[in-house]
């Protein structure tokens, strides 16, 4: 595993020292396509100046209540597909309309019905992460082994010992993977909604910056929410390992 990390780490360096000597060889304009080292310098002055901290601090605000709320709602609404056949015939078809029409257009609506600011952030945000959390968690429910779910009927167990015992536990994996979707389309979803109506984040900074023709400086904010992430991405698979060996450690102690 280090060894693939060595390689993929000595692959991104390659890249950007190739990107660096194609610029300065092709005398390329920074308004086109800054060099690597400029970015990098348009960054560390944004960063040691202050300028990108509120900003940063909007963004990753928006992005934890958008995934706090999207997540929360989808879990739930998974519970309640995954657990009624007869509701997930009912609301799938809304749900999958809700995720077909396009955010970007949604955008100006949820400022007139939410004003500007961080609301019609974290709205949007919620939307986008909400539907991967359902349908893993719909999923994932509905594919519990027939025969441990025999052996709980078997048990007398309740519907909801059934549910937080058995159900969820096995289907923790899915769930999880529903969660780390998320985190990537949350800031998907946060940059589209400061696009739009925010005067303050990374993508209304971005906005700004193609406004003054600052090619580094986009190129800058664009670094910063690729590292955001990739952080939050690593911040999921860590939670997700923590649960996994409770289950697995939960899981011995009973065998034992």
């Amino acid at each position: 595993m280090r060894r693939e990390h060595g390689i993929s780490v000595a692959a991104g360096l390659a890249g950007l020292l190739a990107w660096e000597l194609w610029v300065r060889v092709s005398q390329i304009s920074p308004l086109v396509l800054p060099a690597p080292s400029v970015i990098a310098q348009a960054l560390w002055l944004g960063l040691s100046s202050g300028y990108l901290w509120p900003h940063i601090l909007a963004s990753t605000t928006e992005v934890v209540l958008g995934l706090l709320l999207g997540g929360a709602l989808g879990f739930a609404g998974g519970i309640v597909l995954g657990e009624s056949a007869l509701l997930r015939r009912v609301l799938m078809p809304y749900v999958v309309i809700s995720q077909v029409v396009p955010k970007l257009a949604l955008a100006p609506l949820f400022i007139v019905w939410f004003g500007f600011g961080t609301l019609p952030t974290v709205v949007m945000t919620a939307l986008i992460c909400f539907f991967p959390l359902l349908e893993n968690t719909a999923t994932c429910l509905q594919q519990v082994d027939p025969q441990r779910l025999e052996l709980f009927r078997m048990l007398r167990a309740s519907r909801w010992q059934t549910l937080w015992r058995l159900k969820i536990r096995a289907g923790l994996p899915g769930i999880m993977a529903g969660v780390r979707v998320a985190v990537v389309l949350a800031w998907v979803g946060a940059v589209v909604a400061e696009f739009i109506g925010a005067s303050r984040g990374l993508g209304a900074l971005i906005i700004a910056a193609q406004g003054s023709m600052d090619t580094p400086l986009m190129f800058a904010v664009l670094t910063l929410i690729t590292v955001l992430g990739l952080a939050f991405y690593k911040l999921a698979e860590l939670l997700e390992q923590g649960l996994l060996h409770a289950r697995t450690d939960l899981q011995r102690k009973k065998d034992a």
